[in-house]
Order: structure tokens, then C-alpha cells, then sequence
């Protein structure tokens, strides 16, 4: 996996209140919730994922969206290639594309949180 994506993800997890770290029998690791469906997910503390996580973005490329940190979430990779398949194709002031954006933007806004002190966290993407 490329560093610039585990950065992303350690960075998603980082500021998204729904990641704490954890105890599993690998050590310790960061578990949180998809972004869409809320399934469990776990990603190493050096950002690979354990679980099937993805970088979500909130809006997406293909409609504009950038790799702020702002408009990245995490999700499994279930639901970011069927909001992908489902959504991409459509234009972007689409009624569907709209009120999934805006959903998952508040649902980030609510996730938000400043990254916890005693995670070691690389420079921010």
C-alpha cells in the first residue's frame, strides 16, 4: 500500500471520533466504524488496514472532490465502490448524488475530533 494512502487513513482514523486504539491479538490497533454502514474496521497503527478500510471521499473526484482531509472519511471497501458504481456516473447536482454527499458530510462533522496526543501520527497529508 502506498505511504500517502496509510497517511490518509492513519490521519481519517486520527479525526474521526468513532477509531480508538485497541488490544487484538496482532497488538495494538485502531478500530472505528464505516462512514456509510458502521461495520467494525481496523487498521494498523502505521495506517495498513487490518480490515477491508478504505479512504472515502466525501465528495467525489469524479464531481470535484480533493484529498482534504475534510472531505476523506473511512469506509469498508463494500460500500465506497457500490457509492462509487452507484454514484460517480451521475451528474453532480444529481438529487441522489446531493443528498448523499450532504449526508456523509454531516456525519464526518459529527465524527470530528482533534487527533488524540498520544497517537504518533506522520506528517499530515
Amino acid at each position: 500500500m502506498k505511504e500517502l494512502t496509510r497517511r490518509r487513513l492513519l490521519w481519517c482514523a486520527a479525526t474521526d471520533r468513532s477509531f480508538v486504539r485497541v488490544e487484538r491479538a496482532e497488538g495494538v490497533v485502531l478500530e472505528g466504524k464505516c462512514l456509510h454502514c458502521g461495520r467494525k474496521l481496523w487498521l494498523r497503527t502505521d495506517g495498513e488496514p487490518i480490515s477491508r478500510a478504505t479512504i472515502e471521499h466525501i465528495v467525489p473526484r469524479a464531481h470535484g472532490g480533493g484529498d482534504e482531509l475534510e472531505n476523506l472519511g473511512i469506509a469498508c471497501a463494500r460500500c465506497n465502490h457500490g457509492k462509487g458504481v452507484r454514484l460517480d456516473v451521475r451528474r453532480a447536482d444529481d438529487p441522489t448524488v446531493m443528498r448523499v454527499t450532504e449526508m456523509l458530510e454531516q456525519r464526518r462533522r459529527d465524527r470530528l475530533r482533534e487527533p488524540p496526543a498520544d497517537w504518533d501520527l506522520p506528517p499530515r497529508p
